[in-house]
């Protein structure tokens, strides 16, 4: 029993760790806003023709 107590308060320190960076992240941290644009090449869009396999023939 002691491990698993050991176990549950290790990691809620480490979900409250988590949770206390996340939140300073929100408090501290201001996205920076811009345009991004880059050309994406016509082939990277197209998808590839499936290939169709001919059954093979018995001997």
């Amino acid at each position: 029993m002691p491990t698993l107590v050991r176990l549950l308060t290790v990691l809620a320190i480490l979900g409250a760790l988590v949770f206390a960076v996340m939140a300073a992240l929100v408090a501290f941290v201001e996205p920076r806003r811009g345009e991004i644009s880059f050309e994406v090449p016509v082939e990277a869009l197209q998808e590839p023709a499936p290939v169709r396999r001919m059954p093979e023939r018995a001997p």
